[in-house]
């Protein structure tokens, strides 16, 4: 699971106000140049910088407004009209495919903002306005300036909660609202904002620990006036948001879990089935799948613990799994280090996967995920460069899902994949910093297995190759239950049995995973869709290529064009196939190329 609050491509619109009309393109430029203006151009209205010294919370947090939605929508539609005007057969190969990725995430974007029901997603108990202060959490600077734009930033909180809750209760007086039975999570979330100690606000994090680089009288500056913006602004603010949360929101909350209940709901779903998984795959499609999988993967459990000597079903197993402490941390502590184990395990077999040549330059590391974030979130979850544990409850988070959780969030998953694509520095920023989720979930599952194969970390301890099943029948029950809940009228009560009666999962990871899926549907979708994909296409290249075809061949191709939509890495990883065949070097091929140095590539 990649940390991000809600799925935004790299082409989503931060901006307060109508952006800046594009600068003009000379009338001479070639077809090649126009596009990567284009690109550039709307990346800067994507990504604004604020001026010095602002205090308007549009820029310094959002706009959350729907005249501020609807300015994002029109400028997609600009963007996509500038490049209609581009000919795209007078672009070489390499450039054709950017305008076929600009052109997909930008009708996409267009297609759903065109649901009502996509307002439903702005606040839920996995992201929104009430854990604003995770972004405070890591904040460091050698300079006061830094540490002076978060507390305009602080300062800035009144009015951004202010037009969040005028968002909100415009949402909810049209009938587009989360389901209450997982929004009463949300209350203790705003709660752990207001604090009576200043110092003990998560906002004031980043000012317990100054560099010495500033001068002591600075220091104390900087903390009076965090403490003060703390006391003045931050804690009656959120007063305020919670009092609005439990009066009106909540009690106007939807009873109904499924997306389909809403306005348009199954067109809407069907549109973010599509969406998260990049196919056309309809939600019947998925949710058969899903069942043939879920048969499958029992079939491979049953045959590992009978051949572990134990005599009983897998329900027995899974019952023993759960209830032996053997299995479990008492000690936070003892998980932390666990994880730091497992993460060291992993990287001397990265060659074995990818080429030296491809490996990030970036390091990374295991982290904790902050104490308030932690009883409602996920297990772990990367937050390049870093995998993010989960310690809370170490009792209900089992030893044998250690290794595997830290192959999807840490390397070769996640924390691999990312920052391989932000290092492809010949391609456009969108593509660089894209992010479909049915590619990189898919890696991030397809990774386990290479941990797997060739890289054999489960096969020592047969409850960590046990673990590495689970997780696969876990991503498997995903396509069953999330479809369940948003087409076809399940209850929590229904989709939280059928993961107990299918996974090993802890009570605790079950209980906050349905919840998950009831608010961010179609999401939990794109992990096995994405594998499949990727699995699919790699037996494909081993039985076309024969003794040409090298695994490490394959990974590189499959991330050599960072984040694609799985038709595009079908047709990736064909011309590859096609342009071995015929005798061309893999680091030379226009669609799978990563430098050993800049140079190498083609830059624009």
């Amino acid at each position: 699971m990649r940390r991000i609050a809600v799925l935004v491509l790299a082409l989503s619109c931060a901006c307060a106000g109508v952006a800046a009309a594009p600068a003009p393109v000379s009338a001479g430029a070639t077809p090649s140049a126009q596009l990567h203006a284009l690109f550039d151009r709307a990346w800067s209205q994507a990504h604004p910088k604020p001026p010095t010294g602002s205090t308007d919370y549009k820029l310094l947090w959002s706009d959350p407004s729907l005249a501020a939605a609807k300015r994002e929508t029109a400028q997609r539609q600009a963007n996509l009209a500038a490049l209609k005007k581009i000919d795209p057969a007078r672009l070489d190969p390499a450039d054709q495919l950017s305008y076929r990725l600009f052109e997909y995430q930008l009708q996409d974007a267009i297609t759903g903002a065109a649901f009502a029901d996509d307002a439903q997603g702005l606040m839920t108990q996995l992201w929104g306005p009430q854990l604003a202060a995770d972004e405070f959490r890591g904040a460091h600077f050698d300079h006061a300036g830094g540490y002076e734009g978060l507390i305009r930033k602080l300062n800035a909180l009144g009015p951004y909660l202010a037009a969040f809750t005028a968002r909100l209760q415009e949402t909810a007086a049209a009938g587009i609202t989360q389901p209450r039975v997982v929004m009463e999570r949300v209350p203790g979330e705003i709660q752990a904002n207001i604090v009576k100690d200043p110092t003990q606000s998560p906002f004031y994090a980043p000012f317990n620990t100054l560099p010495d680089s500033i001068p002591a009288a600075e220091q104390a500056r900087l903390r009076q006036q965090a403490q003060t913006a703390i006391t003045t602004v931050v804690n009656p603010a959120y007063t305020r948001f919670l009092d609005f949360f439990m009066h009106d929101y909540l009690p106007r909350a939807r009873a109904a879990i499924g997306v389909s209940s809403l306005p348009d709901g199954n067109a809407y779903y069907a549109y973010l089935v599509r969406h998260y998984t990049t196919t056309d795959m309809t939600p019947g499609q998925v949710h058969a799948l899903g069942l043939k999988l879920v048969a499958q993967i029992h079939g491979q459990m049953e045959a590992l613990f009978k051949q572990a000597g134990f005599k009983g079903s897998y329900k027995d197993f899974v019952r023993y799994l759960r209830t032996n402490p053997k299995f479990y941390y008492s000690d936070p502590d003892d998980l932390l280090e666990a994880y730091r184990a497992a993460a060291k395990r992993i990287d001397p077999h990265l060659t074995e996967v990818l080429s030296l040549w491809m490996l990030p330059r970036q390091p990374w590391g295991v982290e904790v995920i902050p104490a308030a974030l932690a009883p409602n979130t996920y297990p772990a979850y990367a937050n390049v460069p870093y995998m993010s544990v989960n310690l809370y409850r170490p009792e209900t988070r089992p030893k044998y899902s250690i290794q595997v959780l830290t192959c999807h969030e840490g390397r070769p998953g996640h924390n691999l994949q990312i920052p391989v694509a932000e290092e492809l520095h010949h391609l456009p920023k969108f593509r660089r910093f894209a992010y479909y989720n049915a590619f990189g979930e898919g890696w991030a599952l397809y990774s386990e297995t290479l941990c797997d194969q060739p890289m054999g970390l489960y096969d020592k301890d047969v409850y960590s190759k046990f673990g590495y099943l689970n997780y696969q029948m876990w991503r498997a029950v995903r396509l069953v239950v999330d479809t369940g809940i948003h087409q076809d009228g399940w209850t929590r009560a229904e989709a939280v049995k059928y993961m107990q009666d299918n996974t090993a999962l802890a009570g605790q990871n079950i209980q906050t995973e349905v919840d998950r899926y009831i608010v961010w549907p179609g999401q939990a979708l794109s992990y096995m869709i994405g594998e499949q994909t990727i699995l699919r296409l790699r037996a494909k290249a081993q039985a076309r290529l024969g003794k040409q075809y090298s695994l490490k061949d394959f990974d590189d191709v499959v991330l050599g064009q960072g984040s694609l939509p799985m038709a595009v890495l079908k047709e990736v990883v064909d011309r590859w196939i096609g342009n071995t065949l015929a005798g061309h070097p893999a680091d030379q091929l226009p669609y799978a190329c990563k430098p050993r140095t800049l140079e190498a590539c083609p830059t624009h």
